[in-house]
């Protein structure tokens, strides 16, 4: 029998690859992908033509950390870091993302770094 890891690792790996198929970065429209681990989440803007990182920020980035109560809920936090990545972007002049969830639902603190984001300024 397979270990539970490697079949869950593979239906995240096509759950990426599903994802990322049909999303694709460009300099009028970058994309705004979203990570996160069991404490933080990381947001990315990438120009998938050129392949560099226009702008990035985690939740626990020093430019966030002075906004970020110890006592807030990750979810609060993810929704601050939208707001913070939306600031940066339209500070770079980016209007308009295209939004890479990576593997993850929609939901939780995907859902409230999108809200942010939305409220920050940035169109999907």
């Amino acid at each position: 029998m397979a270990d539970k890891n490697i079949v869950k690792n593979k239906k995240a790996d096509r759950r990426r690859r599903r994802v990322r198929s049909k999303i694709f970065g460009t300099p009028e429209c970058p994309r705004l992908t979203v990570s996160r681990s069991l404490k933080n989440v990381t947001v990315q803007i990438i120009d998938d033509e050129k392949k560099i990182t226009l702008v990035g920020l985690a939740s626990n980035s020093k430019e966030i950390l002075k906004d970020i109560k110890p006592t807030e809920k990750k979810t609060e936090a993810a929704h601050k870091v939208g707001l913070k990545i939306a600031e940066l972007a339209k500070a770079k002049g980016i209007e308009k993302v295209v939004f890479d969830r990576n593997q993850y639902r929609f939901h939780g603190r995907i859902k409230a770094v999108a809200e942010g984001a939305r409220k920050g300024g940035l169109k999907f």
